[in-house]
């Protein structure tokens, strides 16, 4: 069965099609034929970067099997889901070699970081969301191999979405980290920063990681406070983005700030004020007389400060 997963916002990593049937993840002989299927193909990974075959006009992310043995698999292969039928499972698995050594002697097959496939065009429909699932559960195996509870090494059960300890019996599930993510606004206003890791002239949205016991609405209200000394009153859900670096589920809102005067704390931004939507409506189109600009479009960032200017 493939899952009706339609695309309406435009930024990367959404829209994943593949039906990831977890009832079935935990019968260990169903995997097995699955994953000895004809029909099986995968998401290979070296040294984080996607193995792409690089002949057609866009990348080709799914390979056989076969591809993966006969170079040699780093640690065990989890399950995506199935795509077009339950006889087309996808499982994703990181191959044991350099990528100097994959791309020399594989002609016709490039590594490509996640970030960089994403700004390409023309890929089909959920191929970055199968690629963000497949990166993040990897990376969770990859840093995650011992029990947190006594250190013993634990092993992987369930597809690829547990791993069990069997020395206490520790039961450990992959984690998604949840980033509040908001375009704050007063007016005809909205409020950009701009911290260090951003290219030179790049402003965008606040963000910042929920932490426990704390609902969406009040980490988007901590989070502008503490970096902007802004204060925020409604809050609303726009949109999610998985952000697969490595684990990431950014959650896009907007807020309506109470405050104007901004109390920057330089050690989270280099920059931060308030940008007309004139502005940032040249920043969109790259005109901006200071050479300002928004990020770019595979992020959702860019969809926050792009619908609000389009929705006036």
């Amino acid at each position: 069965m493939t899952i009706d997963s339609p695309m309406p916002f435009g930024f990367a990593f959404q829209g994943n099609p593949l039906d990831r049937q977890s009832e079935h993840r935990g019968d260990a002989a169903w995997l097995a034929r699955h994953r000895d299927s004809a029909a099986a193909r995968y998401v290979f990974f070296c040294e984080g970067r996607v193995v792409a075959d690089v002949r057609g006009e866009t990348p080709g992310l799914l390979q056989p099997r076969a591809f993966g043995d006969r170079i040699g698999l780093d640690g065990e292969d989890v399950l995506l889901g199935f795509g077009d039928s339950d006889a087309a499972p996808v499982f994703a698995a990181r191959l044991a070699v350099s990528v100097e050594a994959l791309e020399t002697d594989t002609p016709g097959v490039k590594c490509i970081d996640v970030r960089s496939l994403a700004a390409q065009a023309g890929l089909p429909a959920g191929d970055l969301g199968m690629v963000a699932q497949a990166s993040s559960l990897l990376h969770w195996h990859a840093t995650h191999r011992f029990c947190s509870r006594c250190g013993a090494e634990s092993a992987m059960t369930q597809g690829g979405y547990r791993r069990d300890c069997p020395a206490c019996g520790g039961l450990h599930f992959p984690r998604t980290d949840p980033v509040a993510i908001m375009l704050v606004t007063h007016g005809d206003d909205c409020l950009l920063g701009r911290p260090p890791r951003l290219p030179e002239g790049v402003h965008s949205t606040l963000a910042g990681f929920i932490e426990p016991g704390e609902t969406i609405e009040e980490a988007v209200r901590r989070e502008v406070f503490e970096e902007a000394g802004i204060h925020v009153g409604a809050v609303s859900y726009l949109a999610s983005q998985p952000w697969p670096f490595p684990a990431s589920l950014m959650i896009g809102c907007q807020g309506t700030a109470t405050t104007r005067a901004i109390t920057m704390d330089e050690s989270e931004l280099e920059a931060c004020r308030w940008f007309s939507r004139d502005e940032v409506r040249a920043m969109l189109a790259d005109t901006h007389p200071d050479g300002v600009r928004v990020p770019p479009a595979l992020s959702i960032a860019h969809w926050l400060i792009r619908t609000w200017v389009e929705r006036g």
